[in-house]
């Protein structure tokens, strides 16, 4: 390089990193509303993928409690302590118990312990001084009482808690015990053992921390959905997902399989068991122990309007394809209504006689239903006609999510946006994974949508690191910071955009199939992703109305790599602004505040890396998070240094 093409260079670079540190002044006008900012703007998408069911919120410890599996005794091995001896065999009911049809009676020939063990999922996260609660159904076939030894061993294959159960009922019997760990081990295991002679028939054998959300018996893990409650979502759409297709109809999910008495819910294997090759997952079913009664109760616990997905007669078409003719749907279309009954019907229904016979007689106030997941084509076309005159029909409130396909654009996409708006549909789902530059090169996405039109849900969206699915993705700071400038795009929009929630949510450190994922945990701890705090931080600064928010009279839409958004909170009386610099230099702002009357003084809360590879991890869960401080104002100006690579929000009390 000659000396001239150096200077040339370095005068070039200089002249670049003045245009960054100068000050630039953001225009923010209070007194322009653009938009009104629905309360379920930012929520939460749970699937049972990545083991978040069961091994994750459904806080059993016991892997194939009811020997349902495919391989009746995966989960479970023999032991004979002592050279103690014994037999064991699998007998199934069939139609007499068709949900539940298999369970296992063991005999024990010696005074010896002779019986199971059970590895958990990943082993079972047992803490120290906390209570168990361990039950099972049995029957003794001969009439002499049997013994059962309950046991938790840790890896060292020592006991850290237990009990006995003496059982002598030679009809199904539930019997009940509780005791406390005298240790805290990650990966302990169960054992189940005959003390003496005898024979014993088990089935549904359990195990339960007793501090479960809101402690309720049999209930869901607390730390997880602490998390979920500590974002503050405006709704929960579930149970998926492609799990509400199945890889074929026969595993498509059912609700109605999924509520009432616990041991007559039909487990099946798990759409994920064995879908990627990188991650066969060969023991991953469905319990449905969290079903939809427990769902709906999760969406009523952290404040989220609930969204359940049904299936349309279509299962999953990157693998089956598999569909209902049309004139055999009424089954599907009727499972719809009962479902909206099942939610909102008075007691004298009869859908609504079945939830209050579970313990919840209040409806859910159930406003919104997604026909279908992710579906596409004519034939989804023309189910999801059938699904929507039978519902409007009878439930005009209730507002339906209609599936746009896989992929943000492309001929799929293009078809169903232009067919289901001349439907007038009332919710468009769209879904993008894509790289994290997709993402800030479409803050724009939705500045010219037809406002009259449709409004939009973006009902799955995760910024890739490496590429859609590759096990190589991580939630690193980049993808967070991606997703953050792109979502400035979804509230300057709030008149079209009206739902958002990234997926998935829940990943086990040892039992994921896909990333990246907004919260991962292990069998005792859990922690959020840098994604996880930008989804927060946007659900708990979401505010109520859209205001003006300028640079040069232009929205800020990566502007030297800046994009903000600005509303205001009418039940808190605050301005709330939200700005992004996605480049790697300090830049220095102020804003401009009129239309409203500021205070002196506001809170600033940054989330921030100056590496975009930075993760948090179990050990190091708080590397990229929020941190909060104050700032002064000097009459209606905010001065900021934004940090290179940072999510930057200012709150600021306003006059009444």
């Amino acid at each position: 390089m000659t000396m001239r093409k150096y200077f040339l260079s370095l005068f070039a670079v200089i002249i670049a990193c003045q245009a960054y540190s100068q000050l630039k002044t953001y225009q923010v006008d209070a007194g322009k509303i653009k938009a009104h900012i629905q309360p379920t703007m930012y929520g939460i998408f749970f699937e049972d993928i990545n083991m978040a069911g069961d091994g994750g919120l459904y806080a059993e410890l016991v892997k194939n409690r009811s020997f349902e599996f495919k391989t009746p005794l995966m989960g479970w091995k023999e032991v004979k302590e002592d050279g103690a001896d014994g037999s064991i065999l699998i007998l199934n009911r069939g139609e007499e118990d068709a949900n539940n049809p298999r369970y296992i009676q063991m005999a024990s020939k010696s005074s010896k312990g002779y019986g199971l063990i059970n590895e958990g999922f990943h082993g079972m996260g047992i803490k120290k001084d906390d209570q168990y609660n361990f039950s099972v159904l049995a029957k003794v076939p001969t009439s002499s009482p049997v013994n059962l030894r309950i046991e938790l061993i840790n890896q060292k294959g020592e006991v850290i808690g237990g009990t006995n159960i003496i059982a002598s009922s030679k009809e199904w019997k539930k019997y009940t015990s509780s005791f406390k760990a005298t240790e805290t081990d990650p990966k302990a295991s169960l054992k189940v053992l005959i003390d003496g002679a005898g024979m014993i028939d088990l089935d549904m054998i359990s195990l339960f921390p007793q501090d479960t959300w809101k402690q309720r018996p049999g209930g869901l893990r607390a730390d997880l959905v602490q998390k979920l409650a500590d974002m503050k979502p405006g709704f929960l759409r579930f149970p998926g997902g492609c799990i509400v297709e199945g890889r074929e109809l026969e595993t498509r999910y059912q609700w109605k399989r999924t509520i009432g008495d616990i041991a007559s819910r039909r487990m099946i294997i798990n759409r994920w068991n064995t879908e990627f090759a990188h991650r066969p997952s060969p023991d991953y079913y469905q319990s449905f122990g969290l079903g939809f009664l427990e769902y709906f109760e999760l969406a009523e616990d952290i404040g989220a309007s609930p969204l359940p997905i049904i299936n349309c007669g279509m299962a999953c078409q990157f693998n089956t394809c598999e569909l209902v003719p049309l004139n055999e749907l009424g089954p599907y279309v009727q499972d719809a209504l009962d479902l909206i009954e099942f939610a909102n019907g008075p007691v004298t229904t009869s859908w609504g006689k079945k939830r209050a016979e579970q313990g919840h007689p209040k409806p859910f106030n159930l406003k919104m239903l997604g026909v279908g997941n992710e579906q596409w084509g004519p034939q989804y076309i023309e189910r999801y006609k059938i699904f929507e005159k039978a519902i409007h029909a009878k439930y005009p409130q209730i507002k339906l999510v209609c599936s746009l396909g896989p992929n943000p654009d492309g001929e799929v996409f293009d078809e169903l946006n232009k067919t289901f708006r001349s439907l007038n549909a009332n919710i468009l789902d769209e879904h993008y994974y894509r790289s994290p530059e997709w993402f800030l090169s479409n803050a724009k996405r939705y500045d010219n949508y037809d406002r009259k039109g449709p409004k939009i849900f973006a009902g799955e969206y995760a910024a890739q690191s490496v590429g859609i699915a590759s096990p190589e993705n991580k939630n690193n700071w980049q993808c967070a910071m991606s997703e953050a400038a792109f979502m400035t795009g979804l509230e300057r929009n709030a008149d079209v955009v009206n739902m958002a929630s990234y997926a998935p949510l829940f990943a086990h450190v040892e039992g994921w199939q896909w990333t990246p994922d907004l919260i991962w945990f292990d069998n005792l701890q859990s922690f959020g992703t840098p994604n996880y705090y930008v989804q927060q931080l946007y659900s708990l600064n979401k505010g109520t109305d859209v205001v003006s928010l300028t640079l040069n009279n232009e929205p800020v839409t990566g502007q030297d790599g800046c994009f903000a958004s600005a509303a205001l909170d009418n039940n808190s009386h605050e301005l709330i602004i939200k700005i992004i610099n996605t480049s790697k230099q300090e830049q220095k702002a102020e804003f401009s505040i009129k239309g409203v009357i500021p205070g002196s003084k506001g809170t600033l809360t940054v989330l921030q890396s100056d590496d975009l590879n930075a993760v948090n991890s179990l050990k190091e869960p708080l590397t990229v998070s929020p941190q909060k401080s104050e700032i002064g104002l000097d009459k209606n100006l905010v001065k900021l240094d934004m940090k290179p690579y940072s999510f930057n929000i200012i709150r600021v009390s306003i006059a009444k």
